[in-house]
């Protein structure tokens, strides 16, 4: 498919785009900066201009394709990634405002050009554990994706107005808007360079609720997404199988969230921020647990 892919050059997306590249997608990556990456189209374009978003998103990617002269091709998905990544680089409202209005602005374009898959990043974060003011328990877990999400934070805030956003464009054009809550992205390298510290000291792990994703089992969960079609608006969980952890499941609930109600059975060691629903609707089979790059008792 031709994708139309924000925020490309970004910690995630550095990781999704050549996943996608190699299921053999075309990719746009649209971005304050380029992708330095093989078979990458770049567009440099701002997301909080809504004209740019109109103009990028029926734009030719490459000179390859004025060869046909039969127009600009047409994009079968958008994929929205671009954002400040969390609180605490810009002031409060200008990271409110660059990923509310940004995202506003990326679906608008899309369903009023006729695109008809558009899957935005939301985040963990909405669960208002993750940058909330002091140590905040959880209303129950494992935390899935039908919990009332109450973030206290600039940031969780604006991606939950951007769940909301999707849902109202979804409503209103019929087409398949789907919304990822991605977990605390890990890079390949950061296995070892990070693991060893969050295990012996699993207290830092707690506002994230002990998940992760890896960046390119990120990149099967969009590539799952652009393949399901009819779901029309759907929020799924993206995170990895297990927790970021060595304690089992049970006990680090216990231990870290005491008096939080369990909902049900917990695997022995399956991820409080739970990924069943993309496991079950979308199919996802999940290739890059922690334990295939360390060795850890």
């Amino acid at each position: 498919m031709r994708i139309f892919f924000t925020g490309g050059s970004g910690k995630a997306g550095k990781h999704v785009i050549p996943y996608l590249l190699e299921q053999g997608h075309q990719v746009m990556n649209v971005d304050l900066k380029p992708l330095d990456h093989p078979g990458v189209d770049n567009l440099i374009a701002d997301i909080t201009d809504s004209g740019q978003m109109f103009n990028a998103m029926s734009s030719y990617t490459n000179l390859g394709e004025l060869e046909p002269g039969n127009g600009v091709p047409k994009f079968d998905a958008v994929v929205h990634f671009a954002a400040v990544p969390r609180i605490l680089i810009n002031p409060d409202n200008e990271t409110f405002r660059v990923n509310a209005i940004g995202t506003y602005n990326v679906i608008e374009a899309a369903v009023k050009l006729g695109i008809k898959k558009i899957i935005i990043a939301s985040s963990e974060t909405t669960y208002g554990v993750c940058f909330s003011d002091g140590e905040t328990d959880p209303h129950s877990l494992p935390l899935e994706e039908d919990y009332d999400v109450d973030p206290m934070d600039s940031y969780g805030l604006s991606k939950v107005v951007n769940e909301k956003t999707a849902r109202t464009f979804q409503r209103r054009s019929g087409y398949d808007i789907y919304a990822l809550r991605i977990g605390n992205v890990i890079e390949p390298h950061e296995y070892k360079e990070l693991f060893p510290h969050y295990f012996k000291h699993p207290e830092v792990r707690r506002r994230n609720a002990f998940c992760y994703i890896d960046a390119r089992d990120l990149g099967q969960i969009v590539d799952l997404c652009i393949q399901n079609d009819g779901l029309g608006f759907q929020v799924f969980n993206a995170g990895n199988d297990h927790n970021g952890a060595v304690i089992p499941s049970k006990e680090l609930a216990e231990r870290f969230f005491p008096g939080v109600p369990i909902t049900r059975e917990l695997e022995e060691h399956e991820a409080l921020f739970s990924n069943r629903k993309i496991r079950e609707v979308l199919g996802f089979k999940e290739q890059h647990n922690w334990r295939k790059y360390l060795d850890w008792e």
